[in-house]
């Protein structure tokens, strides 16, 4: 395949890497630094079990999706709407274009602004980073569920065949969701104390706080209609366990003086409570807090 990722971040340079490892030719579009990094030396993929420069394009223009089978959709979830408008003119007929984003709304935001394309939403259950640019740190795990779409049983082969697990499942939205009820539970938590995911399940009550956002996520996916497959509560328990060193996106963000997604992550289980008559004290706390980390200005060096 010919593969474009569009927003070169921790999560597109990975799945990007893996696929050019496997042969694809593949094209990140990304901020400058990152891109200039990567034409000199390759991409550097550092995992657990090897640590390789991977060669592969890099452009900082959204018109690099030009000619791809497949655009992994990886922006964060603020610059849904306004990447979808980039690379809308550029994009050749039939491609697929798979988001691999926070949230649980992605895929409906792209679709709107891309109506005559193929568009399908995508679980990412993966644990990287950015350790410079050019270089991408593996953490752990890295599955994909993906929807199913005209070109999905095809590219799942191949993710499959590049060492990503991937599976097709008619309920993406409610695995979305459980997604959804992770991140609420994990990345503002790490966000506000900057800390990895397994210190942060060792502080002094913070397991009867997981256990209050988690249930006011899914009392908002019960008043939703939405089925959320699998034991929520292994899942909250396993990320801990599985991703011990792993920094939340949300507190990357913030150590970066950057926004993050909290909107989209526990901002939108709190707009749809209040849409719903479901209360979401816990929720709303938490956003409130990354909110004003957010606006707090950065020290002088950092």
């Amino acid at each position: 395949m010919k593969v474009a990722v569009m927003g070169a971040g921790a999560v597109g340079c990975y799945y990007g890497a893996m696929l050019a490892r496997a042969g694809h030719e593949v094209m990140l579009i990304g901020r400058p630094s990152h891109v200039e990094a990567v034409r000199a030396n390759g991409l550097r993929l550092e995992t657990k079990t090897f640590d390789e420069q991977v060669k592969l394009g890099a452009s900082t223009q959204a018109d690099a999706v030009r000619g791809a089978d497949l655009v992994l959709f990886c922006v964060k979830s603020t610059d849904t709407e306004s990447a979808a408008a980039e690379i809308g003119p550029h994009l050749s007929p039939g491609a697929l274009v798979l988001t691999l984003q926070n949230g649980v709304d992605n895929d409906e935001r792209v679709r709107s602004m891309l109506p005559s394309s193929e568009v399908a939403a995508a679980v990412v259950y993966v644990a990287t980073e950015m350790a410079g640019p050019g270089h991408v740190k593996h953490h752990g795990r890295g599955e994909l569920v993906i929807a199913p779409s005209r070109s999905s049983e095809q590219v799942a082969q191949q993710l499959a065949a590049a060492g990503v697990p991937t599976q097709i499942s008619g309920n993406v939205r409610g695995s979305l969701w459980a997604k959804l009820v992770l991140n609420c539970a994990y990345n503002a938590l790490s966000a506000i104390t900057q800390l990895p995911y397994g210190e942060v399940v060792k502080g002094h009550g913070v397991a009867d706080v997981i256990g209050d956002v988690v249930a006011e996520c899914l009392a908002v996916a019960k008043a939703e209609g939405v089925e959320i497959p699998g034991d929520t509560d292994a899942a909250v328990r396993g990320i801990a366990e599985t991703m011990p060193t792993q920094y939340s996106s949300t507190a990357q963000d913030l150590s970066r003086g950057k926004p993050s997604e909290i909107e989209h992550l526990n901002g939108y289980v709190v707009r749809r409570g209040e849409a719903l008559g479901v209360p979401t004290p816990a929720n709303r706390v938490l956003l409130v807090l990354v909110k004003l980390l957010e606006s707090k200005p950065q020290k002088a060096g950092a």
